[in-house]
C-alpha cells in the first residue's frame, strides 16, 4: 500500500493501527488519473467508512472468475456489519497477483484489512490487503457493485 498505513510495526508504526487518512486525502489529486468506474469505487463516500454497511474493511474474499483479459472478485459479507455482498469486476486485466500459496482459492486471505485504487500506466491497479496476504489487480477499469446477501433480519 502506498498511502493506506497497515500498523505492521515498521518505523513510526503501531502494531494494529489502521489509518486510511492518507489515501483519500490524496484522492482529490488521484481521482481524474483513473479510469471511472475504477474512480467511481475509490471515491465512494462509504468505502473508508468503518461503521458502514459498504466500507470494504472485514469483507472476505471468496471466489474468482477468470476469463480472457477479464475477472470477477466476489467479496462476502459478514452479517455483523454488511448486508451485502460486493462483485468487483475487471477489464483488461494485464496483473492478478495473490501472494499466498493457495493461489487458486483467495479465501486463504481472510478478511479485508483495506485497499488501495491508484492510477496506473495501463488503467488502474487494486490492491486489497487482507489479514493472511494480498490481492493486486492491474486492469485497464473496474466495476465494483454491491449485491443482496442472506442475512436476517435485525
Amino acid at each position: 500500500m502506498r498511502y493506506v498505513t497497515l500498523g505492521t510495526g515498521g518505523p513510526g508504526e503501531s502494531v494494529g493501527v489502521i489509518d486510511p487518512t492518507a489515501y483519500p486525502a490524496r484522492l482529490s489529486e488521484l481521482a481524474d488519473d483513473l479510469p471511472s468506474g475504477a474512480r467511481a469505487f475509490a471515491t465512494d463516500p462509504g468505502h473508508y467508512d468503518f461503521s458502514g454497511r459498504r466500507c470494504v474493511k472485514d469483507l472476505t474474499p471468496h471466489e474468482v472468475r477468470r476469463v480472457g483479459d477479464r475477472a470477477e472478485l466476489r467479496l462476502r459479507h459478514h452479517c455483523w456489519k454488511h448486508d451485502e455482498d460486493l462483485v468487483v469486476r475487471y477489464e483488461g486485466v494485464s496483473r492478478f497477483h495473490v501472494d499466498t500459496a493457495e493461489v487458486c482459492d483467495v479465501r486463504i486471505l481472510g478478511e479485508v484489512v483495506l485497499d488501495e485504487v491508484l492510477p496506473h500506466a495501463e488503467g488502474c491497479s487494486h490492491e486489497i490487503s487482507c489479514r493472511t496476504g494480498t490481492l493486486v489487480v492491474v486492469c485497464r477499469d473496474l466495476v465494483a457493485g454491491w449485491v443482496a446477501a442472506g442475512c436476517p433480519e435485525a
